[in-house]
């Protein structure tokens, strides 16, 4: 039996760890004001016929904190990569200079800011359900362990154990928001 809830311990703060590296991803693309490869994360470029994520059909680098560069590896690319960040609402207007794509990164207004982070509160939010629902499943198996013949106080100890994992890993995602509402917000 303790092997079983070792393992259901072990899957859920798996699972939970998941939730966190998921919304680490979510919250770079979302952007704070400075320029930064990560913010065309998303972006899908058509190549030969098949949507390939940008980074895979050229560099993308930032030379400063306003900029951000595309230097495609075919040169022509320039236009399917602009439609790309186009298609993908970010809010650029890319440009190219024959050679290589350039996007000019706006100052974010106060409203804009505030859009930013109620869309970073609702992904927090999303990571906290995933660690919710991880909770619930491992309380599942235990009580199906209880009744296999678990004793009742090795299942409450659990169920509190998997409470405490559940608690850290909300706790987590909150410091991983205020860390990410203070950038939004910082001008």
């Amino acid at each position: 039996m303790n092997e079983e809830i070792d393992f259901i311990l072990d899957s859920t703060k798996e699972s939970m760890q998941g939730a966190i590296a998921h919304l680490e991803k979510q919250l770079l693309v979302i952007r704070a004001g400075k320029a930064s490869p990560s913010m065309l994360g998303g972006v899908m470029v058509e190549y030969y016929g098949s949507p390939t994520p940008l980074n895979q059909v050229g560099n993308v680098n930032t030379p400063d904190a306003r900029t951000i560069t595309i230097q495609p590896f075919e040169k022509s690319l320039i236009p399917e990569i602009e439609k790309g960040i186009m298609t993908a609402n970010l809010g650029f207007n890319p440009m190219n200079n024959g050679e290589s794509v350039i996007i000019s990164v706006p100052p974010l207004t106060e409203e804009r800011r505030r859009d930013l982070v109620k869309q970073a509160k609702a992904e927090a939010e999303d990571s906290k359900v995933g660690v919710r629902n991880d909770r619930k499943n491992a309380n599942n198996e235990i009580k199906k362990l209880e009744k296999e013949g678990l004793s009742e106080d090795l299942a409450k100890n659990t169920e509190a154990d998997i409470q405490q994992l559940t608690d850290n890993f909300i706790k987590k995602i909150d410091d991983m928001l205020a860390v990410k509402e203070k950038e939004i917000m910082t001008v």
